[in-house]
C-alpha cells in the first residue's frame, strides 16, 4: 500500500506538470480566453514562450528536476548528496538547452551557471524565494518518514542547497515534502492540513535569512479561501486574486494547498482545476497533484491519462517506488520497522 501511495506521488507530479504545461505563466484571464477549459492534455501553444517547447502530455522543468533529484538519491542509495544533485540538474538543464530557453526561474538559472563554473554547492549563496526547491521536493517525501520534524527540515534543506538556501523556499520545500510524506504514512487530509501551518512556521524560522510573510499564516488563508468558497470556479478566483499563483513560493504552495482541498483530493480533478487556475499552473499542479496521488494512490490517477504519460515520456516510475520504498524502510524507527 506504501509503494502504491509512492507510486501514485510520483504519477501525481507527473500529470499536474504536463496538464499545467500549456497554461504555465498566463494570466488567468488569458488561459480562459485561449483555451475555454483545459480538461485533457494539450501541446504547449506557440505563442506560450514558457510552453512552446514541449508537446501534449509532456513534462517541464518541475518533473525533470524532481526526477534529477531522486536520481541523485539512488546514486547515493538513499542518501542526500547536494553535490550530486546539483550536477543532476545541471546535466538535465544543459541537455534540455535550458540556460537559452525560458524555462530555468532566475534563482535556479544563477546557481546553476555558479555549479557550472565548479563553485560548490556548500559556497553559494542562493537565497532566493522562488519555487524552485518546493516544485522538485516530492521524491523527498517519498524518502523522508515524519517521526522527527527538525532531521526532516534538514534533510530537505540540504536537497534544496543547490538552488535554494532561503527560510522561506526551503520552508515551502518542507510543507510539500511533509504533505506527500504523511499522506504515504497513510494519515488523511485533514489530519495533514492541521499540520501543515506549524510545520511551515518551524521550518521558515529555523534559519531566518530573508524578510518575508509566513508562509504558514498564507497556508491558512489558503485553506480558509478553498473551505469557504460558493462553488469551485469562486474559489479559483479567489486563490488567484487573494493567495496568488506566482512563481514565488510564498504564494504557489500556498496555492498548491488550497487547490488539494478545492478538488477535494481527486488527483485527476486537482491537475485539471490547476490547469486552469492561470499563473505558475504547471508547477502548483505538480505540488498538489503529486499530494493527491500520495493520498490515494497509483490507482487514484485516471488510467487514460496514465497511459498517455507513459507512452509520451517512456519512464519507469515503478523503478522508483520500488527503491524509494527500501530506502524509505532503512530510514524508519526501529520499532516501526517490525
Amino acid at each position: 500500500m506504501m509503494e502504491n501511495r509512492i507510486l501514485g506521488a510520483f504519477y501525481g507530479q507527473a500529470l499536474g506538470d504536463a496538464m499545467g504545461m500549456p497554461s504555465e505563466l498566463w494570466p488567468r484571464s488569458r488561459v480562459k480566453a485561449h483555451f475555454g477549459w483545459i480538461d485533457r492534455f494539450l501541446p504547449g501553444p506557440a505563442e506560450n514562450n514558457a510552453a512552446c517547447y514541449f508537446n501534449r502530455a509532456e513534462f517541464t522543468d518541475d518533473t525533470s528536476m524532481a526526477l534529477a533529484l531522486a536520481d541523485a538519491i539512488i546514486e547515493h542509495q538513499g542518501a542526500v548528496n547536494p553535490d550530486t544533485i546539483g550536477r543532476n540538474i545541471l546535466r538535465w538543464a544543459e541537455g534540455f538547452d535550458a540556460f537559452n530557453k525560458n524555462v530555468l526561474g532566475p534563482t535556479s538559472k544563477i546557481a546553476l551557471n555558479a555549479i557550472k563554473q565548479g563553485t560548490p554547492v556548500s559556497e553559494l549563496e542562493n537565497n532566493g524565494v522562488t519555487n524552485g526547491a518546493a516544485m522538485r521536493a516530492s521524491p523527498l517525501g517519498c524518502l523522508l518518514p515524519t517521526h522527527n520534524l527538525d532531521a526532516f527540515i534538514d534533510e530537505v534543506a540540504l536537497a534544496s542547497s543547490p538552488t535554494h538556501k532561503s527560510d522561506l523556499a526551503i520552508s515551502g520545500a518542507v510543507v510539500i515534502a511533509w504533505a506527500i510524506s504523511k499522506a504515504i504514512e497513510g494519515r488523511n487530509w485533514e489530519t495533514i492540513c492541521d499540520e501543515l501551518p506549524s510545520v511551515a512556521r518551524h521550518a521558515q524560522e529555523k534559519r531566518v535569512t530573508t524578510f518575508n510573510a509566513s508562509l504558514g499564516a498564507r497556508i491558512e488563508l489558503a485553506l480558509n479561501v478553498a473551505r469557504t468558497a460558493r462553488g469551485t470556479e469562486s474559489g479559483m478566483e479567489q486563490v488567484y486574486h487573494l493567495v496568488g499563483t506566482g512563481t514565488s513560493t510564498i504564494e504557489s504552495v500556498a496555492a498548491a494547498i488550497a487547490m488539494v482541498e478545492l478538488a477535494q483530493t481527486n488527483p485527476n480533478r486537482c491537475a485539471i482545476l490547476c490547469a486552469n487556475l492561470g499563473g505558475d499552473t504547471d508547477t502548483i499542479g505538480a505540488m498538489a497533484t503529486a499530494i493527491c496521488g500520495a493520498l490515494h494512490g497509483v490507482e487514484s490517477i485516471d488510467s487514460k491519462l496514465k497511459r498517455e504519460l507513459d507512452d509520451v515520456n517512456q519512464l519507469d516510475f515503478t523503478r522508483y517506488s520500488r527503491l524509494f520504498m527500501g530506502y524509505r524502510q532503512q530510514r524508519e524507527p526501529q520499532n516501526e520497522r517490525q
